[in-house]
């Protein structure tokens, strides 16, 4: 079946088909989005700078409401399906005249109300242009004279960046548990090797590489190299033996920790990212920065990063979403990795293509391939209605695949 494109004329048809009409949704109005948001106009959305319970309910029927009449629902790149939180689409309403400004505070800012939230001092803060401009600064900064060391398949940004330059890589592929094989990486180690590229929790597997492990690889490999941690999708976690490896940069430790405002706070499109690092090596990442953080993100994310009530609803909405594809996966006797993250990563049994397009027809769009996992398929965690949805069209999908898929293709 063609790619779908959902019409006036069509959508309720295309919303029938995926399964998002269950429970009366058309006869609710919940396509209505304009009288959903003047009836909810006098809910007290933000107070104190938190989002409340009965603002966090309306924002997420709104949300629900666009989402589903926008077309196929996006549940291919790690989205915040929830978007921004109240109090940030307020902060960026009243500062909007900031946006002419070339030295705009919001942007020290941020930097100031960020060091507090993760208990450093201001000058370890940098703010970036989103986590992606960091990846490639620091191969700018530190890896341009050597080779680097990273896990694979990993986020993407980084070695593709150096490889883009002419870099070598050492790719070392992952353990069987889909988490890092800190032993491997450690042989790769050599001495032209400038810098060690770590994400934890990993993306596409969405592991945890375990803790003591892993802060122990980082020291080491510290003492021979600049190593960079990802940290996309820390907010997401739940499991209690992880730790952030922010304690090596307090320690004055050879340790960058990349973080981002794209994910648990919403603000994909508005590019802010957050280096933590010694003063010193962000003075030496600074020069190599190509752009400047944009004033709307970054008054979206101070404001985000302060209302802890928001944070916590979508986490707690995004665990609801994990388990609902963890027990509809189970079910249908499909091996999943153990997600920390924002997304599911499963053996379908088939190439990942075949699974696109079969819940593209169904209304979902959803991760590519990420060789050499090629029948595995990472599925963004939507809302808890939508993640019921996939779960209920996966039946038909996989039909006819062998079950209890293992780690191989």
């Amino acid at each position: 079946m063609p790619p779908f494109t959902p019409s006036p004329l069509s959508r309720r048809q295309w919303l029938k088909s995926s399964g998002l009409v269950a429970g009366g949704a058309l006869a609710s109005g919940a396509l209505a989005p304009a009288p959903l948001l003047a009836a909810d106009a006098s809910i007290t959305s933000v107070v104190d700078g938190q989002t409340t319970a009965a603002g966090f309910a309306a924002h997420e029927r709104m949300i629900a409401a666009l989402r589903r009449a926008e077309g196929p629902i996006r549940l291919a790149s790690n989205e915040n399906p929830y978007g921004m939180a109240p109090s940030a689409r307020q902060a960026i309403e009243n500062g909007w005249k900031q946006h002419a400004w070339y030295s705009a505070p919001a942007v020290p800012n941020l930097r100031k109300i960020y060091a507090q939230s993760v208990g450093v001092p201001e000058d370890h803060i940098m703010i970036t242009a989103g986590s992606g401009e960091l990846l490639s600064i620091a191969v700018l900064a530190f890896g341009l004279n050597g080779e680097i060391v990273s896990a694979w398949p990993t986020y993407e940004g980084l070695p593709r960046y150096a490889e883009s330059m002419g870099l070598r890589v050492h790719k070392v592929p992952l353990d069987a548990g889909f988490a890092h094989d800190l032993e491997a990486m450690d042989r790769r180690l050599v001495q032209a090797v400038d810098l060690v590229f770590v994400c934890n929790p990993n993306n596409p597997t969405g592991t945890l590489t375990d803790t003591a492990r892993l802060t122990q690889f980082v020291s080491n490999a510290a003492r021979r190299a600049m190593v960079l941690v990802d940290e996309a999708y820390h907010d997401f976690v739940t499991d209690p033996g992880y730790a952030s490896c922010i304690d090596l940069v307090k320690k004055g430790e050879n340790v960058i920790i990349s973080r981002t405002a794209s994910k648990i706070h919403g603000l994909a499109g508005l590019r802010t990212g957050f280096v933590i690092a010694r003063p010193d090596i962000i003075a030496r990442l600074q020069p190599a920065s190509p752009s400047f953080p944009g004033v709307f993100g970054a008054l979206g994310a101070a404001a985000s990063i302060q209302d802890t009530a928001y944070q916590a609803m979508c986490k707690q909405r995004n665990v609801e979403g994990r388990e609902i594809m963890r027990a509809a996966l189970a079910k249908l006797g499909r091996t999943m990795t153990d997600t920390q993250t924002n997304f599911v990563f499963f053996n379908a049994g088939l190439p990942v293509e075949q699974i696109q397009k079969a819940l593209l027809a169904k209304g979902f769009q959803i991760g590519r391939a990420f060789p050499p996992y090629t029948t595995w398929a990472r599925i963004s965690i939507g809302t808890p209605d939508e993640m019921r949805a996939v779960a209920a069209a996966l039946p038909e999908v996989l039909a006819g695949t062998p079950r209890s898929m293992g780690s191989g293709d």
